[in-house]
């Protein structure tokens, strides 16, 4: 339930930043005072839908539901390990807002990536810690749905007694591990790029 609320409220405010960007779009005069404010709110935009609104509510909420009952248990195999992930994505949601919130933002459009040497360190650290928790948030919860399906099913155990669904999810969690070292290598880059002035 907590993860529907966070994520229906997560999509409220991607909504309302989809009517504004929709509002920029079909006017021909520009309503904001320059682009920055208008590419902050698409990259925002797009984190807020797949990170805290998507994610919450398909994996988090549907998930937490309906995979014990496939499997036959009262519950996951670590539940305090699902509450945690929980209360990750909330400070990650403050530090994403309070990024929005200041002056000179993450502003690149679709991507946080080159060039990153002209923007504010203040902002971009926010914008790291935000991904960094996101990220460890969704390690634990497929950490947890991947040891549940193996170990709650482990006696009786058979690839084609899988269902479509439980299929889906083991899918989607071991990509979401395999792409760890993918977002090492970016927070990486980020980091030098911050710190040591190297222009990538």
């Amino acid at each position: 339930l907590m993860y529907l609320l966070f994520g229906f409220w997560s999509g409220m405010m991607g909504l309302s930043m989809s009517f504004i960007i929709r509002i920029e779009l079909m006017n021909l005069n520009n309503n904001f005072n320059n682009n920055m404010i208008y590419y902050m709110m698409i990259t925002i935009h797009a984190f807020m839908m797949i990170f805290f609104m998507t994610m919450p509510i398909i994996i988090g909420s549907l998930s937490n539901w309906l995979l014990p009952l496939m499997l036959m248990s009262s519950d996951l195999i670590f539940p305090r390990l699902n509450n945690f992930s929980f209360w990750l994505l909330i400070p990650s949601l403050i530090l994403l807002m309070l990024n929005m919130m200041l002056n000179n933002n993450i502003n690149t459009g679709w991507t946080l990536y080159p060039p990153l040497i002209n923007q504010n360190y203040i902002t971009l650290n926010f914008i790291i810690f935000s991904l960094h928790l996101n990220g460890i948030s969704s390690i634990f919860s497929s950490i947890n749905f991947i040891s549940s399906i193996f170990i709650i099913n482990n006696n009786n155990f058979f690839i084609n007694n899988l269902s479509l669904y439980i299929w889906s999810i083991i899918i989607t969690m071991i990509l979401l591990i395999i792409s760890i070292p993918i977002l090492s290598s970016a927070i990486t880059m980020i980091i030098l790029d911050n710190n040591m002035h190297m222009n990538f």
